[in-house]
């Protein structure tokens, strides 16, 4: 299950998104081909991946923000930038091309500490850009709960498309993320669920000021948690392939279309 698309349109160009996705894009192109060589990756994340006994000596501070840049494979990197593109042109919107590149920033910095404070001694690198778009995540929880999002519901052979309000599909994101945090052992590698859960946290407090200026618990009153703007609405197109029908005992013989 993962989401597609937003009815959520917004109202200006989300450049800053957009170079966002293209620096994460053009940095992981720029290193992938030593991924297959143990030595050099290994001596890459070193220099750049977060590492919290790093930290915890006092070393490598600037691995707060150069890890939000790099990824540890192609689905990785395509499954951040998916919620990037869907959650992340709101929340430019809302706060301003500046305003949201600091709140990103942010965001994954705070995601950063935390997976820091789960395990300070842990020498396993930390990559992706997931804290800090766990915070776009946040912010879009607070200010837009019951904008509707398309998810892929896959299973096995069968596939179908469910709009649902945000914040359900928000909600169970986060909570997978904090079950996952309580029962993983941080140190041992893995998903990063303290720094998810962590931007998602970071990411919804930062957001409160944007939400108290458009009236806070008014604007979900006058919204219904609803965006503020007509939502988009999609069109799934019939297919021409004619359908073949069961065919009926004592109806004649071949194929009912």
């Amino acid at each position: 299950m993962f989401p597609i698309r937003d009815h959520n349109p917004s109202g200006r160009t989300p450049y800053v998104t957009y170079i966002l996705m293209a620096a994460n894009i053009g940095i992981f192109l720029s290193y992938v081909g030593i991924m297959q060589d143990a030595r050099l990756i290994n001596a890459f994340w070193l220099d750049w991946a977060l590492i919290p006994a790093r930290l915890d000596a006092g070393q490598g501070s600037y691995t707060l923000v150069s890890s939000m840049f790099l990824h540890g494979g192609w689905m990785h990197l395509a499954g951040n930038m998916l919620f990037l593109y869907i959650f992340g042109d709101n929340i430019e919107d809302e706060m301003g091309h500046l305003g949201y590149l600091l709140f990103y920033g942010a965001a994954g910095v705070a995601a950063g500490w935390m997976q820091y404070l789960s395990a300070p001694g842990s020498t396993v690198p930390m990559v992706g850009a997931s804290g800090a778009i766990a915070g776009v995540m946040g912010g879009y929880l607070l200010l837009f709960p019951k904008a509707k999002v398309d998810i892929l519901i896959i299973f096995i052979v069968f596939f179908r498309i469910f709009p649902i309000p945000a914040w359900i599909m928000l909600a169970v994101w986060f909570a997978l993320q904090f079950v996952g945090g309580v029962g993983a052992d941080p140190s041992a590698g893995g998903v990063a669920y303290w720094a998810h859960a962590g931007g998602f946290v970071a990411g919804l407090v930062l957001a409160v000021p944007v939400w108290m200026r458009r009236g806070g618990p008014a604007f979900w009153t006058r919204t219904d948690g609803h965006p503020p703007h007509p939502e988009a609405r999609y069109r799934v197109a019939r297919s021409s392939i004619p359908k073949v029908g069961r065919r009926r005992p004592g109806k004649g013989r071949g194929p009912w279309t």
